[in-house]
């Protein structure tokens, strides 16, 4: 037990209390600040549980990534093998319930599906799938020709998402979120339940469905006590972050709150477009009777005592939390700087200058970050970049399964699992040279074999080669991962067909070829990798990125969980920090100086936020070089100044938030004012903000 003490004794005090809690002392909320060493402590409590006599099998971690849920059950993994004295070569007491809230759902849904009307090899479908099968839907119902603009497939998809992670009726989902839909709130009740229908023809669920699946299964007696039997322990990662289904069933499995452990950072809560409601968090102590328990871990690991200062006094001043003060043994640095530039092309240069200085100072690029509100906000910054020849990568773009080679392959193991899926057969099908329009429908439709069905004399030859590749994939012969070779050797040949960047695309198949490795069945790997996929592909990147350093690039959202040397934080202006389109309730307010706050603590050891003053119009040609004035962010006001070093570039009025000069020939507007349409408008937010995963991942 020696090597287990050692590795406890790496915990504070704080840590200690919070994985060594006794689950008979009730439920636990640990709340983990940023950088406060949260995955140690959560590891070291399974690590401490089962050392107590809990059975790994009736373990249930339930996190927000695949690769969160991996890290745990790592950690807690070798901390059992030191504990039990087992050889290093020796595998550690697996954790078979380790995953993502969606990845649980799927997996209980397909033990489950022979007793709800589900074939046990039902599809996922990702985002962008969803969205197509709602476009066929909106076209077949004739709204696509309707005489009044109707949401395209994808907001329509939104609002049905927001609709069943909130719990909200459609109609107040329209009226908080899509007023502009209001007066086709019937026709899209239509359009819903046309595509729940054709879901079900296909044997398909999307990501919400399989919440939604969960929430209606533990809603149920019966098949709640069978699923909450099945665990003693259930701990939730990154609690503040659930959605009101996730909350439920959460509570559903621990309804007396009896082994569970909450853990999350109500600060960090920044996915309310997702549908996260921070009252899951805030209110859970008081779900339970007697109250959950509070721990609290405030002391931080990773940035400065001044960063650490700034970033308090900054959260400091939200409406409702739970209280706490970050603080650090760390030694004494510098204040984080509060820089203030003329504008926009002057915050650019003015950050690559600083880039470049801190890199000759010895510092690499890959442990420097420039964080924004939204993606496009770094447009300027990134011409700059480019012209100086400054290596970058950017997250919170394309993921790596919305890359069509990927899609192509996925579409095929999807069809090879569940015939009904109309979706996967139509992308495969389109694939065939030689199947028109025409021939693709005759197949869809086709209600035989697909040995029966009678290609276009053009495609006979590579429809044969489809028909035996479905033929395997289908028989007792098939065995994973040499299924997915065999899939992607029928590809190939389309794929350089398709595709003049070949090469570069053949690289991320290499990629899915490995992942299969690692996935026990050809249902887990579809499954797993819709719901948590890389984050990188060819699409997104073009050819390989050959630096040898490079500079991080990164929406606040996708920084989530990340930390670097030195963070750049631009745009931190009223318009865009808080972005003026969140700014129609307190609640949405509040969310942003969260992730204000998110961007300010993954720094280390600097910090500077950028206030350019001006926005240039240059949308319209008759505004000439008419611009715009932006405020210093409200998050940061006058009493929080002496926190910062407060810089001024040359050109920058004297302070943030000056009065244009008389007679400079811009208009006598702020930012926020523009967004909201008084002006055109140049720097603002969209209306839904942009997910973005860590380059975990947005998001």
């Amino acid at each position: 037990m020696a090597a287990l003490a050692d590795r406890t004794d790496e915990l504070n005090a704080a840590q200690r209390r919070a994985a060594e809690h006794p689950p008979a002392a009730g439920p636990l909320l640990v709340v983990a600040g940023a950088g406060s060493g949260k995955t140690s402590t959560l590891a070291a409590r399974l690590a401490w549980l089962v050392r107590q006599g809990a059975d790994p099998q009736r373990l249930l971690l339930l996190t927000f990534s695949r690769r969160a849920a991996h890290e745990m059950a790592h950690r807690a993994g070798l901390m059992l093998q030191a504990a039990l004295g087992l050889p290093a070569h020796t595998a550690p007491p697996a954790l078979p319930w380790c995953g993502t809230f969606h990845a649980v759902a799927a997996r209980l849904l397909r033990e489950e599906a022979p007793r709800i009307g589900l074939a046990p090899a039902f599809s996922v479908l990702d985002r962008a799938d969803a969205q197509d099968l709602l476009a066929m839907c909106r076209q077949a119902q004739g709204l696509a020709q309707s005489e009044r603009r109707f949401p395209m497939a994808p907001t329509c998809a939104a609002i049905l998402s927001r609709g069943v992670n909130t719990g909200q009726p459609l109609e107040a989902v329209l009226q908080d979120s899509y007023p502009w839909c209001r007066d086709h709130a019937a026709s899209l009740q239509t359009l819903f339940a046309a595509y729940a229908h054709a879901k079900l023809q296909q044997q398909s669920l999307d990501f919400d469905d399989l919440l939604l699946g969960w929430w209606h299964l533990m809603g149920t007696p019966d098949f709640a006590a069978h699923i909450a039997r099945r665990f003693d322990h259930v701990l939730v990662d990154e609690v503040q972050d659930i959605n009101r289904l996730q909350a439920d069933i959460m509570h559903a499995l621990a309804s007396h709150g009896a082994g569970l452990t909450a853990v999350g950072d109500d600060a960090q809560s920044i996915y309310a477009f997702r549908g996260a409601d921070i009252r899951s968090m805030l209110d859970l102590p008081r779900r339970f009777d007697p109250p959950a328990r509070v721990l609290t871990l405030d002391q931080n690991y990773r940035s400065t005592p001044e960063i650490l200062a700034a970033s308090n006094a900054v959260i400091g001043l939200a409406a409702e939390r739970f209280a706490k003060n970050l603080w650090t043994e760390r030694a004494e640095g510098c204040r984080p700087r509060l820089i203030t530039v003329a504008d926009e092309a002057a915050q650019a240069r003015g950050v690559a200058d600083a880039v470049l200085a801190t890199r000759e100072s010895g510092l690499a690029l890959k442990r420097q970050a420039v964080l924004f509100r939204t993606g496009h906000h770094s447009a300027a910054l990134e011409l700059e970049l480019v012209r100086r020849g400054i290596p970058f990568v950017k997250f919170g773009g394309l993921r790596f399964l919305e890359a069509a080679h990927i899609k192509d392959v996925m579409a095929v193991l999807r069809w090879a699992d569940n015939p009904a899926s109309r979706l996967a057969a139509l992308r495969t099908a389109r694939l065939v040279p030689g199947l028109g329009p025409a021939s693709v429908q005759r197949l869809l439709d086709h209600p035989g074999p697909l040995e029966s069905f009678k290609p276009p004399a053009a495609a006979a030859v590579p429809f044969q080669a489809l028909r035996v590749l479905m033929a395997h994939l289908r028989s007792d012969q098939a065995r994973w991962p040499d299924d997915l070779v065999r899939v992607v050797a029928w590809y190939q040949p389309h794929l350089e067909r398709l595709h003049a960047d070949a090469r570069v695309r053949a690289a991320d198949l290499g990629q899915l070829t490995q992942l299969a490795a690692g996935h026990g069945s050809r249902e887990r790997f579809v499954t797993e990798l819709t719901l948590d996929p890389p984050q990188a592909s060819s699409d997104e990147s073009g050819p390989p990125l050959r630096d040898e350093d490079y500079l991080i690039l990164s929406t606040i959202h996708s920084a989530k969980g990340q930390e670097w040397q030195a963070v750049h934080v631009l745009n931190v202006v009223d318009g865009c920090m808080p972005a003026d389109m969140a700014t129609g309730t307190a609640a949405e307010i509040e969310e942003e100086r969260r992730l204000l706050y998110v961007a300010m603590t993954r720094a280390r050891d600097a910090l500077s936020l950028w206030v350019p003053q001006r926005f240039h119009v240059t949308q319209q040609r008759t505004f000439g070089d008419r611009h715009l004035y932006a405020l210093r962010s409200r998050f940061i006001p006058e009493e929080l100044t002496p926190h910062f070093e407060m810089q001024a570039a040359p050109g920058a009025l004297p302070s943030a938030t000056a009065e244009p000069a008389a007679g400079d020939g811009g208009p006598r507007l702020d930012l926020a004012s523009a967004l909201r349409g008084r002006w055109p408008a140049v720097a603002g937010s969209q209306a839904h903000p942009e997910p973005a995963e860590p380059g975990q991942n947005p998001g």
